[in-house]
């Protein structure tokens, strides 16, 4: 199995991150909707306020057509009910003009002090069935935009989906510098590699086998090495930690032992994704797992039953999680973003057992994005009203 490099010297740290279930994805029992365990703010933002009392250093917060709340007013209105804990927003490329969406993560990276990292996202809305090679494009032009809006004076900009010529960029200037906040994206196709390689900063997996993971690694760390660029890697993964196997793999049967097998379909297919390369994957991994839904050892693939996306766990006692997380971090994985059914639960469970034997960190502050104090704002000659 290959390594592939890490980019900076704090090798022995990982960015040990959760997820706040803005997409309706909480559950007692997978696939069966809990009205305790609903998207609103205040499930929401307690789960965050638990990952952070748990000493987790980010937190992924979905975007979804399905969500009950909106993932930049969520990532704003815990801005101030936190105060450690970096936020993962995810964006999707399109949804909003590139240059207004610029300001808004500039403002939210200023509410948050440099606490903002960014999930780019390449999904179809609602309606919409573009071609793939057209949606990576979008996100390319937008990731592009963005980062003139975040480095530069003005945007002079010509591209297939969006043309702006000497656009005035001070408001658009975030808190964090040096190139702004953090990209992460995940993507399968040669168009995804082609924009991960070339631009972001992170490249997220789904779980699959180790061998798959790697090769994966391998093949876009090839196009960031055609641009003179190395990436750090993620892995998305839920989570089932208890004191013993046994336990672990007994509250893994609990969790799927009222799920309707039409209705998980129902629940996968509804998904925006569901048509995407990355989830024919997650399918993949389910057929090759054994007649437990284990495809590898401590890696099961049951939580695919009931969800689009990521679709596996780590399950198994405190000992083995430790490892198997060592062993991605000798792959060259570096950051992780967890989760659990319920996630309040969970990452407690997480929080209690695993989190005080990991050296954690923030990539922001690996990478020297965030500034000592705030930065000067500059002068603007932007059109006043």
């Amino acid at each position: 199995m290959t390594v592939v490099p890490i980019t900076s010297p704090d090798l022995d740290a990982s960015e040990v991150s959760w997820f706040s279930a803005l997409c309706s994805d909480d559950y007692q029992f997978l696939g069966v909707p809990d009205d305790d365990l609903r998207s609103s703010w205040e499930h929401c933002s307690a789960i965050v306020k638990r990952a952070e009392a748990q000493g987790f250093r980010n937190i992924l917060c979905p975007s979804s057509y399905q969500v009950g709340q909106d993932t930049l007013s969520f990532v704003a209105g815990c801005a101030p009910i936190t105060d450690s804990i970096n936020f993962l927003a995810a964006v999707r490329c399109g949804e909003m003009q590139p240059i207004m969406l610029a300001r808004t993560l500039a403002t939210l990276d200023h509410m948050l002090k440099g606490r903002l990292t960014v999930n780019i996202i390449s999904s179809d809305f609602p309606g919409e069935k573009a071609d793939s090679g057209f949606r990576y494009q979008r996100s390319r032009e937008v990731v592009e935009i963005l980062k003139q809006a975040w480095t530069q004076d003005r945007i002079n900009y010509s591209g297939q989906v969006y043309d702006f010529k000497d656009v005035w960029t001070d408001p658009a200037k975030p808190y964090q510098q040096n190139g702004g906040p953090l990209m992460y994206f995940g993507g399968y196709s040669p168009d995804a590699l082609e924009l991960c390689g070339q631009h972001c900063d992170v490249y997220l997996m789904w779980p699959e086998t180790k061998d798959m993971l790697a090769e994966r690694m391998q093949a876009v760390h090839a196009v960031a090495e055609r641009y003179g660029r190395t990436l750090d890697y993620g892995l998305r993964v839920h989570m089932i930690v208890r004191d013993t196997e046994a336990e672990a793999k007994e509250y893994a049967e609990f969790i799927v032992s009222k799920l309707d097998d039409e209705y998980g379909q129902l629940i996968r297919e509804r998904a925006h994704d569901s048509g995407s390369l990355g989830v024919s994957h997650q399918t993949r991994a389910r057929e090759l797992a054994d007649q437990f839904g284990y495809v590898e050892p401590g890696l099961w693939t049951g939580i695919g039953r009931a969800r689009s996306g990521c679709g596996a766990a780590l399950v198994g006692s405190t000992d083995q999680v430790l490892s198997k997380i060592e062993d991605y971090r000798k792959m060259g994985i570096r950051a992780f973003i967890f989760s659990g059914y319920p996630h309040l639960d969970e990452a407690e469970h997480f929080g209690k057992r695993v989190m005080p034997e990991l050296k954690t960190c923030s990539l922001p502050h690996v990478y020297g994005r965030v500034p000592d104090g705030t930065p000067a704002t500059p002068l603007g000659n932007g059109a006043r009203v």
